[in-house]
């Protein structure tokens, strides 16, 4: 895992690259690799690439980065290369490659992807299993390839501003490069919507992120070519058919095998819950593997339905693992909130107990560590996958309900905030599609209520341009089953917006790389079929390992890694423009909020 960094200066009055800028950007990404630092500026000085890398496979030196394809003598330099992620199918690659008569000068999964893209170009993705983010040199072509993978696991971020084009991992990175930071009504509403920034949308408007699952090359004309090559809703609709049970365990562990690929020690975060138990028990079936798990335990939750630890700690000891509990307090948290902030990349309701786990995972000695990330959104486990389709099931017969439902919601919204959620004043408005059904479950505000947050204009043109209700519907549209419906959703709007990306910027705070092996094109598509159908579970998932998990875990109401964050904020409820009091989340959403734009403040 690493953080990467290119300048391309395409335009021919478009300012030399400078090393000083260059460097600024990728060393603001230090603790995404602690293990090393490169940087390259061509003679022309119109073009640089830049590394920082935490080193996960191939730890020599002949690994580091920007890594050069030179064939033959090396005189000939074709392409250069700033990757951050793991290539976890990289020896199977290497080997067909090898027997195609590549020639290799290091272990390294960087290098595989040096030769695919000099045998295949773009196409070179539809070949690759794992998390990654790159740029690449075309010496040739003249231009930068960029490619993000299938989930969005990796985060690649861009700017093109006065015929200079500028990629980084991080969004701060590009800022602390010297880069402006205007507000794009875009990505601020979709903040206080969601609880998240939506991609391709940052706080910023000269600011995008390459979208998941995308590629783009950037010519010396600075025309920009975006190419999507991988589609969650497609996956769903097209997925080979798989129904056997050993079907599904087969998939699973073959998925955790391939995120066991490393040449340093792998962990578990474990929890009390399934999905992490599941991961844990699969890895401990690959011979070879010694695990060392991580649990968090809350002083508030000690003694209560609410603490992890002790079902943690005895999954940890059925499957044989290392095990460790990091128990956080209120001052814990207090004393770490100036870090925490300043590592969120981009304002985020969520990642408090990620960031935890990860220093924990860190303090262990630990570089990567296995989350079961993606088990509810591929196996059911929200509440989302019962209600929407209930909610919708009763509404969407009535569909005059929705204009009565919004006078109604014109008129009572004052009056329900101050009683219960404001959400309930929209459920005859919102309760009668998909797409808006699962906005009134996953919003943090409400759409009425954005110019009470924002300026009235910023919020206009913001709701314009997210085109939140069109994008949902999109993803939902293909897919005939409630089920892969909310799948579809849930996959490409909150695990991808938030919990991969808080997954991305937490860990890499403490230099510690998270591999989700429930969130994998390969298992997706094995398992398509079953999802369309209304199966798998999180009973049949979790069934998947042998030895079984402890009756205590399979029968254990959904948790997860609850924080106790009201708690730590505050005595009391905090209190909107209104006076009412802030529900949920909402006051801590201003917090962070406040933060991304003043963080000294």
């Amino acid at each position: 895992m690493c953080g990467i960094a290119a300048i391309f200066a395409h335009r021919p009055d478009a300012p030399p690259v400078r090393e000083a800028e260059l460097a600024v950007v990728r060393d603001a990404m230090a603790a995404r690799g602690p293990d090393g630092s490169g940087l390259w500026i061509a003679d022309d000085e119109r073009v640089g690439l830049a590394h920082r890398r935490l080193a996960i496979i191939d730890l020599s030196a002949e690994a580091d980065q920007p890594m050069t394809f030179a064939p033959g003598d090396g005189s000939n330099v074709r392409t250069r290369i700033t990757y951050n992620g793991e290539i976890y199918n990289y020896r199977a690659l290497r080997a067909w490659l090898e027997a195609e008569g590549a020639v290799f000068r290091t272990q390294s999964d960087t290098e595989v992807l040096l030769h695919l893209y000099d045998r295949f170009g773009d196409a070179m993705v539809e070949h690759l299993r794992g998390m990654y983010a790159f740029a690449l040199w075309d010496e040739a072509r003249r231009g930068v390839f960029l490619a993000r993978d299938a989930f969005g696991i990796k985060p690649l971020y861009y700017a093109d501003v006065a015929g200079t084009f500028r990629a980084a991992s991080s969004v701060k990175a590009l800022i602390a490069g010297g880069l402006e930071t205007e507000a794009a009504p875009a990505g601020n509403v979709g903040f206080f919507l969601f609880g998240y920034v939506p991609e391709p949308h940052t706080l910023y408007r000269d600011i995008h992120a390459l979208p998941a699952g995308s590629t783009m090359w950037v010519g010396a004309d600075g025309v920009k070519h975006m190419r999507r090559f991988f589609d969650i809703p497609t996956v769903l609709a097209q997925g080979r058919s798989h129904d056997a049970s050993g079907d599904l365990r087969d998939a699973l562990l073959d998925s955790v095998r391939h995120h066991l690929v490393a040449d340093v020690p792998v962990g578990v975060f474990l929890s009390s819950g399934r999905d992490s138990a599941t991961i844990t028990g699969l890895a401990s079936e690959i011979e070879g593997t010694r695990l060392e798990t991580v649990t968090l335990g809350f002083d508030a939750f000690k003694d209560t339905p609410l603490d992890e630890a002790p079902l943690a700690a005895d999954v940890a000891r059925r499957y044989g693992t290392r095990h460790r509990t990091r128990w956080v307090a209120k001052r814990d948290f207090h004393a770490e909130l100036g870090a925490f902030l300043a590592a969120m990349d981009q304002p985020t309701i969520d990642g408090v107990n990620t960031y935890f786990v990860a220093q924990a995972g860190a303090a262990a000695g630990l570089k990567v560590a296995l989350s079961g990330l993606g088990g509810d959104e591929l196996f059911a486990g929200y509440d989302s996958f019962r209600q929407i389709p209930a909610l919708v099931g009763r509404l969407g017969r009535a569909p005059w309900l929705r204009p009565a439902g919004r006078a109604l919601r014109v008129v009572a919204a004052p009056l329900v905030r101050r009683l219960t959620s404001p959400k309930y004043a929209g459920i005859l408005e919102y309760g009668t599609s998909y797409a808006e059904a699962y906005l009134l479950r996953r919003g943090l505000f409400m759409p009425w209520e954005l110019p009470q947050l924002l300026d009235s204009e910023m919020a206009r043109e913001g709701w314009r341009e997210l085109q939140p209700l069109v994008h949902l519907a999109d993803c939902a549209s293909g897919l005939e089953s409630p089920r892969a419906k909310i799948a579809a959703l849930e996959m490409s709007f909150y695990m991808r917006n938030q919990l991969l990306r808080d997954a991305d910027w937490a860990g890499m705070a403490h230099s510690l790389e998270i591999r989700v092996p429930f969130v994998d094109p390969v298992l997706l598509a094995q398992v398509a079929a079953m999802v369309r159908n209304g199966t798998p579970g999180k009973r049949e998932m979790a069934n998947s390992v042998n030895p079984r998990l402890p009756r205590a875990v399979l029968e254990r109401p959904k948790t997860g890694f609850f924080v106790p964050l009201r708690d730590w904020l505050q005595g009391g409820p905090e209190k909107d423009r209104s006076g009412s009091p802030e529900r949920g989340l909402r006051g801590w959403a201003r917090r962070v909020y406040g933060a991304a734009w003043n963080p000294a403040g």
